[in-house]
């Protein structure tokens, strides 16, 4: 969440106004847990091509900001077994964010391992691309 909203205030101190501005990326991103949930590939795309035209923010600036019930856009994706969401979401993600530490510490791959979802596709392609 700190991301987005320091991304927030430098947009909203570029326009000058920086409460409408993160208003406005807040709602660009509300519903973004819903359509990863749902496996919307196609509403995904829509929605993150909106908010880097709108707002000039690429996923990896305002990834780490987002959590659906404590879990990041990926990890809701494997525990949805929404595979086309999440195969967008890993082939999005720069290599060295992938394998960076999330929130709680732990890397998606540990994560995933922890978790017994080794056999998701989502998981085979985020393996792949580490």
């Amino acid at each position: 969440m700190l991301k987005i909203v320091k991304a927030s205030l430098l947009i909203g101190a570029t326009l000058g106004v920086s409460g409408m501005a993160q208003a406005n990326v807040d709602e660009a991103l509300a519903n973004i847990c819903t359509i990863v949930q749902a496996d919307d590939k196609s509403e995904l795309r829509k929605k993150m091509r909106a908010v880097e035209a709108d707002y000039r923010l690429k996923l990896k600036d305002y990834y780490d900001g987002i959590t659906c019930s404590g879990n990041s856009l990926i990890r809701t994706a494997l525990l949805n077994g929404a595979v086309n969401s999440g195969s967008l979401l890993v082939k999005k993600m720069p290599k060295s964010d992938l394998s960076a530490p999330e929130a709680d510490g732990k890397t998606l791959t540990a994560w995933v391992t922890e978790n017994g979802l080794q056999d998701s596709p989502i998981a085979q392609l985020l393996a792949n691309r580490i």
